[in-house]
């Protein structure tokens, strides 16, 4: 197909492949290499991290307790975005920044991961609403032209009640005057954070899911490494390094309880619950952006569906599997009926996912009011602590943590991660223009060629190959036929997946995009995952069993009225890496 790499990008290309056999070496090179920087946690940040340290040549290795964007980077609201209503907050520095980087996201990057999604304001007051919030829409567009990040995506423009009906029928006849329609990006945040990784990986990470940091280790004053717990095998060992970066999200109290108590960062969690709808369910071309009391509720189009959300509520429970309950459902549900002429039942929900933002924390605010910025801190030499941010702006937030990481490392050079595209960039726009010519050829349809191009980019000759040589694996999965076979062992081979819920939940998202949350495909995804990771007939059966009891859970908590009681209905599935969830130990 003309996408795989070239000359010397070939050994390159291969060394971003995540599977068994990789994490063996790596798991080798940790044991007996001293690294100029460890990183601690495997979301988008701590992936960040390890891309930029790697791209300016130190050396690297990353460890995560549980796979890629298990916590925080799988469940967002799927957005690259600069942050509209910051401006209101006149916060021009984070909207400015996070709008530079929608740009090099969009433009260079990720363009395989990143596309435009236009989002429709319901105006409901005249005169000055309009004049109000499209000057807020034109500054928007101005900073992001400013950056030259608005490159590819259409300037805003007003429309009056019957233009804005057009483009969203959905919208009751009473739920507005008028609309502004304006355009930000859109990503599927799990499959931007394993690319990351394997990016890393690509520049000679040494990376490693599964690892669980249960000590920082130290030298008089001196942080030189970090004690892990390999949950694949129970087996202890160290990892020696110059430099530890944190970037445990809402974890990073616990590393600063692994030092005794010293002061570090002070993160809280605030919950985010989102719910999925069939695209059948609400008739619109285009997203919403509502205000409610506490938050600012998006309905997107998410592929078949719409994806709603979201809550803004403090969370002290939990952290590693935050529960929805039915009084997060209900808020959702009231609120964005208030605008839809067809009004949304439990019945139409297909998926719920929750999530938790770490905000740097005030004394007394609200989380809705904590800060949305990002702080890098050394409470001890040899550890840097990175919090706070938002998912856009996850590259700044690495170059920033590395910048702290390399004063205690010699010749240093500035990040260059502007000017690194993540893999299955390169050539992308080509590869798009050739999909129905590539698809004819490898015998698949052009719908399915067009889904593997905007989940892989030009990674997706690696998955043709796979349905070259069996063509079985074109097939899609029962239950979840968007999706085709290859991508289950090209999870599992090529992208570190070791346990079902890590393809069901995060490399594909069957968890939350079908009514059955997974349970038609997990027989046959269980089985394809065998066929690579050398399961026994006991192992698939309790990957199985683990992941049936998993929705359960979650079917039971989100029946539950409060917090406290979903909290408590989700332990129902313990962990399947094995571990039990405790206040004292780091799960990112």
């Amino acid at each position: 197909m003309g996408f795989v790499p070239r000359d010397s990008a070939v050994s390159r290309f291969a060394a971003s492949h995540l599977g068994p056999e990789q994490r063996k070496r790596a798991v080798e090179r940790m044991r007996s290499e001293t690294f100029d920087v460890v990183v601690i946690g495997g979301g988008v940040t701590g992936a960040g991290v390890a891309l930029d340290a790697a791209s300016r040549g130190l050396s690297v290795a990353l460890v995560e307790a549980r796979d890629f964007a298990a916590g925080t980077s799988s469940r967002s609201s799927k957005l690259i975005h600069g942050g509209l209503r910051y401006l209101e907050q006149l916060n021009f520095t984070l909207v400015r920044e996070a709008l530079k980087e929608r740009g090099l996201l969009l433009t260079k990057l990720a363009p395989h991961l990143v596309r435009p999604v236009p989002f429709l304001i319901p105006l409901k007051h005249h005169v000055w609403e309009r004049g109000y919030i499209g000057a807020g829409v034109l500054l928007y567009d101005f900073l992001g032209s400013i950056f030259g990040t608005s490159r590819g995506l259409p300037i805003h423009k007003h429309y009056s009640k019957t233009g804005a009906r057009r483009l969203f029928p959905g919208l009751r006849d009473d739920a507005l005057i008028g609309s502004i329609r304006y355009f930000d990006g859109q990503i599927d945040d799990a499959r931007h954070t394993v690319t990351v990784a394997r990016t890393a990986a690509s520049l000679g990470a040494a990376i490693v899911t599964s690892t669980r940091v249960i000590d920082v280790l130290r030298s008089a004053r001196e942080v030189v490494g970090v004690r892990v717990r390999d949950m694949e095998c129970n087996e202890e060992f160290d990892i020696k390094a110059r430099t530890v970066v944190a970037a445990t999200g809402v974890w990073s109290d616990d590393i600063s309880e692994m030092l005794g108590g010293r002061p570090g960062l002070r993160v809280r969690a605030s919950k985010g619950v989102h719910l999925l709808v069939p695209r059948s369910a609400i008739t619109g071309d285009a997203g919403l952006i509502l205000r409610t009391e506490k938050s600012v509720l998006f309905v997107i189009p998410w592929g078949g569906h719409w994806l709603i959300g979201t809550t803004d509520t403090d969370w002290n429970l939990d952290r590693a599997h935050p529960a929805a309950s039915s009084v997060d459902i209900d808020y959702i549900l009231e609120h964005v009926n208030r605008v839809l002429e067809r009004p949304l039942t439990h019945a139409d929900i297909e998926g719920v996912y929750a999530g938790l933002r770490p905000l740097l924390a005030g004394e007394i605010e609200a989380t809705s009011k904590l800060s949305r910025e990002h702080a890098v801190v050394e409470p001890m030499l040899g550890l840097v602590l990175i919090a706070g941010g938002k998912y856009t702006t996850y590259r700044v937030m690495a170059k920033d943590a590395v910048d702290a990481a390399a004063r205690r490392l010699r010749n240093v050079p500035p990040s260059k991660t502007t000017e690194v595209p993540l893999l299955g960039a390169d050539g992308y726009g080509s590869a798009w223009s050739a999909r129905a010519s590539t698809a004819r050829r490898h015998g698949i349809s052009v719908g399915v060629m067009e889904h593997l191009l905007e989940r892989y980019g030009t990674l997706t000759g690696e998955l043709l190959t796979l349905i070259d040589t069996n063509p079985a694996l074109g097939r899609p999965l029962p239950g979840a036929p968007e999706y085709v076979r290859a991508e289950v062992a090209y999870a599992t081979r090529i992208e570190g997946a070791l346990h079902l819920d890590d393809v069901l939940t995060r490399r594909t998202r069957v968890s939350i995009e079908t009514v059955h949350r997974g349970l038609e495909s997990m027989d046959d995804v269980a089985e394809l995952m065998a066929a690579e990771l050398g399961w026994d007939a006991a192992t698939r059966r309790r990957e199985v069993e683990h992941y049936r009891a998993r929705v359960a859970a979650e079917h039971e908590s989100q029946r539950m009225p409060d917090d406290l009681t979903a909290d408590a209905a989700r332990h129902g599935a313990p962990d399947v890496r094995g571990y039990a969830v405790d206040a004292g130990a780091t799960h990112a």
